[in-house]
């Protein structure tokens, strides 16, 4: 699973590297060396913009990339409650397209969620871990594969701010080759030459979606062991990717 991950660009720096048309953030996160799920994230998406109008009247308008803020761990639209997002923070490859918390998203509502890398542990032994930060060897930016959904609060007016809750979801694969002795999964990462594809909501068919999931990471993936101190979702850092052993690139 990818349960922690490292944010630590700022809101400007993203809309220039995602090429975003479209800021619908309405806030700066601080950079986050440790995140997890239910915290808030950047985002980016496509969406249809609002109709413009032409000399024949309205004309449909043409998806706008957008980056937003959005919660982690995906609450389907038909759920009860919201906490049941606590659980959907991965979303297997191999079942996205059909299981029912995550297929309609799939099919139409793809994300990209930025970061500078991710923690993984790798079991030393029965009962201890020790963390691994696992990154781009060059510092690209990495965009990890995610499906977003909107809830509707039945519990607030239609005006209220609150109304819409906005979540997402990581989604995960195999690991490949010198990660899986690392962790058995890994998130899927999108390559910039797949981004347009992958967040275009007009592209339905489940076959070519799995093809673009299905193409493999960028090259060029690096990890070092990091401290413990990563364990603990109260503590944040730079401190928290500091090396504790040789780095190494694995894929």
């Amino acid at each position: 699973m990818c349960g922690r991950y490292v944010s630590a660009r700022k809101r400007q720096e993203l809309l220039e590297e995602f090429t975003v048309q479209l800021d619908g953030t309405g806030e700066e996160l601080a950079a986050d060396y440790n995140v997890a799920p239910t915290k808030k994230v950047y985002a980016v998406l496509t969406r249809p913009a609002e109709p413009a109008a032409g000399e024949g009247g309205e004309r449909a308008a043409e998806p706008v990339r957008q980056l937003r803020v959005l919660k982690w761990g995906l609450v389907p639209s038909w759920a009860k409650d919201p906490s049941v997002g606590s659980r959907m923070i991965n979303a297997r490859v191999e079942t996205v397209a059909e299981k029912p918390s995550f297929r309609r998203a799939f099919a139409q509502r793809r994300c990209l969620l930025p970061a500078d890398g991710y923690y993984e542990w790798y079991k030393t032994d029965k009962k201890n871990k020790q963390p691994y930060y696992l990154h781009p060897a060059n510092g690209d930016v990495m965009a990890m594969a995610g499906l977003y959904e909107f809830w509707k609060d039945p519990g607030r007016a239609e005006d209220d701010p609150l109304k819409w809750l906005v979540t997402c979801t990581v989604i995960t694969t195999t690991a490949e080759d010198g990660l899986g002795h690392i962790h058995d999964r890994m998130p899927v990462l999108i390559g910039r030459d797949r981004w347009d594809e992958w967040l275009d909501p007009r592209i339905k068919d489940k076959d070519e979606l799995h093809a673009l999931l299905a193409a493999g990471p960028p090259r060029g993936l690096a990890g070092r062991l990091v401290s413990t101190d990563v364990n603990s979702v109260r503590n944040n850092g730079p401190r928290l990717i500091e090396p504790e052993g040789a780095e190494e690139v694995l894929f």
